[in-house]
């Protein structure tokens, strides 16, 4: 089947069609290695975002308008806290999940954009676009994550907060703008460790339980102390910029009561979108120049 209608991007319009649109397309990698071919128009322009997480890798491919075509994503310990530590293994995920999506969509995958954590030093952020560079892809740009998000968004006022793998991300938005961003340890590796030592199993047991939403509930009050610390986070960095509602963004975000964990502890009105965890990614992959 060749994909050739030319649909506006939904960025613009509602929100959680467009989120479950890229939450179609946007397969775990067991999925993805089955998944059935759908080739894309050669014509049709593309724009690729690659988010090197702490926790999970994320693959995005859009077309030229923002609209979601393809995509994979994994869990992978190769980054921390935004930093790449093992560039070898990154390379080889990367390449791999590049091929499989190109074999999905009929087309190479030929650039990417990228993004890094608020306050990670400059050649950290150059890493991960070696990464890409490694795996076949030009890295095009590269931004902040809360920005990232942003792009997908499109918040005019309050905070914008990307709860990441290893970290948390604080931006601050005015008219539109970010004004002002931070970036402190704790995301959901926390949860996973706290879960692990509970319950005395291997971390990555722990981790495939954390993203059952099933076993959430008896989860939470193991978990509601890194969530508070969260929480904590926000109230600091947001603390003087008259901030009256939060966003939040970043898989962990989705775990049960987490947006009213946080909403207690800040005193802010607290959401969280429907598929948190693709939407710094496909930020990512708007900022990519469509080729």
């Amino acid at each position: 089947m060749v994909v050739t209608e030319n649909r506006r991007s939904s960025v613009n319009g509602n929100l959680a069609e467009y989120l479950a649109q890229a939450d179609a397309v946007i397969l775990p990698r067991a999925l993805s290695e089955k998944a059935s071919t759908s080739k894309i128009d050669p014509g049709r322009k593309l724009r690729v975002g690659v988010d090197l997480g702490t926790a999970y890798l994320v693959l995005v491919v859009l077309d030229e308008d923002g609209i979601p075509l393809s995509g994979e994503w994994q869990f992978a310990q190769v980054v921390r806290d935004g930093l790449v530590v093992d560039f070898i293994g990154a390379t080889d995920l990367l390449r791999g999940m590049k091929e499989r999506v190109e074999r999905r969509i009929g087309r190479e995958l030929t650039h990417a954009a990228t993004g890094y954590p608020p306050g990670v030093p400059l050649m950290e952020r150059r890493a991960k676009g070696h990464v890409i560079e490694a795996a076949g892809m030009d890295c095009t740009g590269s931004m902040d994550e809360p920005t990232a998000a942003n792009h997908v968004l499109q918040l005019r006022e309050g905070a914008i907060v990307d709860v990441g793998g290893g970290t948390t991300g604080v931006a601050i938005l005015r008219q539109g703008e970010v004004v002002h961003t931070a970036d402190e340890p704790t995301g959901g590796t926390h949860f996973s460790l706290v879960i692990a030592g509970a319950l005395n199993m291997p971390f990555e047991e722990a981790e495939a339980l954390k993203i059952t939403r099933q076993e959430q509930p008896r989860l939470l009050p193991l978990v509601r102390p890194v969530m508070e610390k969260v929480g904590n986070i926000i109230l600091r960095h947001t603390r003087g910029w008259d901030v009256t509602s939060i966003t939040m963004v970043g898989g962990c975000s989705s775990f049960l009561g987490m947006a009213d964990a946080v909403q207690e502890y800040t005193g802010i009105k607290t959401r969280v979108p429907d598929n948190p965890l693709f939407i710094t990614p496909l930020g990512m992959a708007l900022h990519d120049q469509a080729q």
